[in-house]
């Protein structure tokens, strides 16, 4: 079993994955990390308490967006719904965006350059990075993308930007 696999087996970190994303998410914040590794801050949808975690931020077609690498059931994703998109980003500053979820047709143009900016995402995506879109057309449905949008005017030119 890969070490990506074990921790966040089943779709949910387990104890020593939720050390390493605390320690991760405040580097990613930080900004010390490459522009494309970021910090999201989300409400919990239940406890209301800011979540913050890290994720990694793929540019396709001059726009960012984030993928939830384990699918559907992530925390981070409900959160997000709950929260109507309204999150924070950190990566250095602090940036107030929108996140809009992507319909299922128009994903896996995201899915694949997402698994080729982010390796560890292999244990969970069930598509070789190099494989046709055809096939990650067959798995979009199953891993939530999120357009990453303004919030204020003041937040043009955040993380991940080229």
């Amino acid at each position: 079993m890969r070490l990506t696999s074990w921790l966040y087996r089943d779709g949910r970190p387990n104890r020593a994955a939720r050390i390493l994303d605390r320690c991760t998410g405040a580097i990613y914040a930080l900004g010390v990390s490459p522009d494309y590794l970021v910090t999201l801050e989300v409400p919990g949808r239940r406890s209301g308490r800011t979540v913050a975690l890290p994720l990694v931020m793929v540019v396709v077609a001059g726009e960012r967006y984030l993928v939830s690498m384990l699918g559907e059931g992530a925390n981070w994703a409900g959160n997000v719904r709950a929260a109507r998109g309204e999150v924070v980003l950190r990566h250095g500053r602090r940036e107030e965006v929108r996140l809009e979820e992507l319909e299922v047709g128009r994903r896996a143009p995201v899915l694949k350059a997402y698994l080729k900016r982010a390796p560890n995402a292999r244990a969970h995506l069930p598509v070789p990075a190099d494989a046709p879109l055809a096939e990650f057309e067959h798995v979009a449905a199953r891993f939530p993308v999120f357009r990453v949008t303004s919030g204020h005017p003041a937040a043009g030119s955040g993380p991940g930007r080229r």
